[in-house]
């Protein structure tokens, strides 16, 4: 059976678990690069203090997305396998929203699509997050810096300067 390259959900998921089917029957794997995201507490905002965040998103839009992009990772490095895992829905600080899992022969090329990835997902895949602190809900925008990182690879971002 095939792991899909792509899964948006609400429950949690196992690292160990994502990066044992990733690695499977592969033996040409030498590296594994993987980043996993969690909900802070706080945020630089007015009232800095996080309470909880929602995830939304647009249903195969955001799959073709992100789909998209580890093609794109592929072309770029010399990688064997990709996995993202986002979740969606209302999260609280300490839970895992992202996973990127990477393999390769080598830890260069893992590190750097691995890499490549998040830039990406942080500033360019339909996702909506909106955080709840004690001032009230506000919707956040990519960060100026994460459009900065992205342009590192040839992308622009809405919010580069």
């Amino acid at each position: 059976m095939t792991q899909a390259r792509v899964s948006i959900q609400t429950e949690d998921f196992d690292l160990s678990a994502e990066v044992a089917l990733l690695r499977a029957s592969d033996a040409r794997v030498g590296a594994v690069c993987s980043f996993v995201g969690t909900v802070r507490d706080r945020n630089g905002g007015v009232d800095p203090s996080v309470q909880s965040m929602e995830l939304e998103h647009y249903p195969g839009m955001t799959e073709k997305s992100i789909e998209a992009m580890i093609d794109e990772a592929q072309r770029r490095f010399d990688i064997f396998g990709a996995r993202v895992v986002h979740r969606v829905g209302l999260l609280q600080p300490l839970d895992q929203i992202v996973l990127v899992a990477v393999t390769s022969a080598h830890r260069g090329e893992s590190f750097k699509a691995c890499e490549f990835l998040m830039d990406y997902l942080k500033t360019q895949a339909p996702f909506w997050k909106k955080e709840k602190t004690p001032a009230g809900a506000l919707w956040v925008d990519a960060r100026v810096s994460d459009d900065a990182a992205l342009q590192r690879w040839g992308i622009s971002g809405a919010n580069a300067a």
